[in-house]
């Protein structure tokens, strides 16, 4: 009984083992293969993990083309933001240069004013 119980396992893990031993995919070598049939299928097997390579690979490079689009425009927008700063800040810049000059000429006017004499003083020393 127990010779039973352990040629049942061993034939269990040996067809596990068979279950698992599958082919890897990729290119094979069709050439060696004497039939039409076997040669015929690999071919077919060969073209079937290339245009599922290349599927995959368009895939791939889509998504990444994508992803680099929604990049360029959130860039674009922070560039159009930045752009607005810049030109509000030259904007104020201006209109500080503006005052400035303006608080500026009245103040030099005034001193002009009081440094210069009055008419009356200059009409008698011509005199």
């Amino acid at each position: 009984m127990i010779g039973r119980a352990g040629g049942g396992l061993l034939l269990l893990l040996v067809g596990t083992g068979l279950a698992h031993a599958q082919d890897v995919p990729g290119i094979e070598i069709c050439t060696a293969e004497k039939t039409m049939e076997r040669r015929t299928s690999c071919l077919q097997s060969n073209v079937e993990f290339l245009q599922k390579s290349i599927a995959k690979l368009a895939l791939d490079h889509q998504q990444k083309l994508d992803a680099a689009k929604a990049q360029i425009e959130a860039l674009k927008t922070t560039v159009v933001a930045l752009q607005k700063v810049v030109e509000e800040l030259k904007a104020a810049q201006a209109k500080a240069a503006d005052n400035s000059k303006k608080s500026e000429t009245p103040a030099a006017k005034d001193a002009a004013a009081k440094d210069a004499p009055k008419d009356g003083a200059t009409k008698e020393s011509g005199k």
